[in-house]
């Protein structure tokens, strides 16, 4: 552990860029001094089970078990399940493996026994033997929707039965405006000594957490240093569509096209050694630049990255 282990630490994450990160963070931050709020909003009922991707990609990845090849699901997991449904005339959109199965199933369970989905996560969480907090955005159902061509898609439709290939023209998150955080994450930030905006694409992973006005409004009014790592490097996203959401949606597609949705929450932008040119044009927005190499291709990258962000921090906080 080190010299970071007794700050209370917050990452904002989503997607498989954020859970790399939060792993990072795990290996410097002590036990649950570390709470990673994940997004919500990309979670489905499928097959008459509960889903809730980015929570499960977060989950996986602290607990060692995540697909390297892919960063989500879990290594060396079976489909025989999926293969069943197929042979029953199902149609296979959504790759779901056999343990995968296992975690819906409880996860279903609990949560209609009125269980939160908080406390449900928390519950698999320590099973898996993860000392980290993952904290849910809000216990509400929340939905991200996508504007295209084509009309308005359900997220998972835009973003794996259709392969992303619609030109997003806006992004709507349904029942936002009616949804609470969940106490436990509002908790989490207002206890912080350092948070982190994970490298998750701005739009449909930090997007649905700074749209719950509580959350957004404690970070505006936090002491607490915020750090915000780039998912865009050298013009692209390292996964996943947010180089082309930010395109169509009218945004530079760049660090700096980052900034712009960051500014007013984050107080430092860590960037690539790529990008490193377009500090100047960051610390315009009132954000602080940091240049290292962010891009994380294996455990050691994450920690180092990691190590980085709290380091940035710690200055920030003098």
């Amino acid at each position: 552990m080190s010299d970071f282990g007794s700050l209370r630490v917050v990452a904002l994450a989503g997607g498989v860029g954020g859970a790399k990160l939060a792993d990072g963070l795990a290996q410097h931050v002590a036990g649950d001094r570390l709470s990673v709020i994940v997004n919500t909003a990309d979670d489905f009922w499928h097959h008459g089970l509960r889903v809730c991707p980015d929570l499960d990609t977060v989950m996986y990845t602290l607990a060692g078990l995540a697909n390297p090849a892919t960063g989500w699901g879990i290594a060396g997991d079976t489909t025989a399940t999926l293969d069943a449904l197929t042979r029953l005339g199902q149609d296979p959109w959504f790759l779901v493996g056999d343990q995968d199965f296992a975690t819906h199933i409880l996860r279903t369970e609990w949560l209609r026994q009125g269980q939160s989905l908080t406390a449900v996560t928390a519950k698999l969480a320590s099973a898996l033997g993860i000392p980290a907090r993952i904290l849910p955005m809000t216990d509400d159902p929340v939905a991200t929707k996508v504007r295209t061509s084509e009309g308005l898609l359900d997220f998972q439709d835009y973003f794996v039965a259709r392969r992303q290939q619609d030109d997003v023209l806006g992004v709507e998150f349904a029942d936002i405006d009616d949804a609470h955080v969940a106490p436990a994450a509002l908790n989490a930030l207002r206890q912080a000594d350092v948070i982190v905006i994970c490298p998750s694409n701005p739009i449909v992973s930090i997007g649905p957490i700074l749209a719950l006005p509580k959350i957004r409004e404690s970070l505006e009014t936090s002491t607490a240093p915020i750090v915000a790592v780039s998912p865009i490097v050298g013009g692209k996203a390292l996964k996943g569509p947010a180089d082309r959401m930010l395109a169509t949606l009218g945004y530079e597609v760049s660090a700096a096209g980052v900034a712009t949705i960051l500014a007013g929450v984050a107080r430092v932008l860590v960037i690539d050694r790529v990008d490193e040119a377009l500090a100047p044009r960051i610390e315009e927005t009132g954000m602080r630049a940091r240049v290292t190499d962010t891009v994380m291709r294996d455990r050691r990258d994450r920690e180092q990255l990691a190590e980085t962000v709290l380091a940035a921090a710690v200055r920030a906080r003098r």
